[in-house]
């Protein structure tokens, strides 16, 4: 009895509609083989402008774009430009990205601090101790965000190492440090 069934079901289709059916999903198939190429194209082209520093031609408002063109400013000493970039990426993506910019905001505050370092001079001093500080914080808030890049983990510690254990009054982690008061007397309430 079951041959009868699968005769009759064959016999409903005709070879016309299954060569209609099938031109169908080869053309379907293709249209969709042609628009994956056409991505990797665009995406290869973003790739490469983005390793020389160019503007990409695609995707150009994406997070990746913001990302890789303020990690290109920072590469080439456009320490400015970046942090703004940077900044502007910290309120978006997922927290493994956002990690990854403060990160790099650290970089930038910590090879600075290495660059401007040397000598004696307080004014140089205070601005080491600074941007130290802002690598620290920088440091800290993307290891909040995401707590498994050893990267990060490694880099906290050195600049831990080289803070002063006695920080600069006024020079904190907050935005305001607030009032430095020095004659107020200890033991007081």
């Amino acid at each position: 009895m079951e041959s009868k069934y699968m005769s009759l079901s064959l016999k409903s289709i005709t070879v016309k509609q299954l060569t209609i059916t099938l031109v169908l999903i080869a053309i379907a198939s293709a249209a969709g083989i042609a628009t994956e190429l056409n991505r990797i194209r665009q995406i290869n082209a973003f790739n490469n402008a983005v390793s020389t520093g160019k503007n990409p031609q695609t995707d150009r408002l994406s997070y990746e774009a913001k990302f890789a063109t303020a990690y290109w400013l920072a590469n080439n000493d456009r320490h400015k430009e970046a942090t703004l970039l940077f900044s502007q990426l910290t309120e978006k993506g997922t927290p493994s990205q956002r990690a990854a910019v403060h990160h790099n905001i650290g970089n930038m505050f910590f090879l600075k601090s290495l660059q401007v370092s040397g000598g004696n001079d307080p004014k140089v001093r205070d601005e080491v101790e600074y941007l130290l500080t802002q690598a620290h914080s920088s440091y800290k808030q993307a290891l909040k965000l995401d707590n498994s890049n050893w990267g990060t983990r490694r880099n906290l510690d050195r600049v831990i190492t080289l803070l002063p254990e006695n920080p600069t009054p006024g020079v904190g982690e907050s935005d305001s440090p607030g009032l430095i008061m020095g004659n107020i007397p200890v033991g007081l309430p």
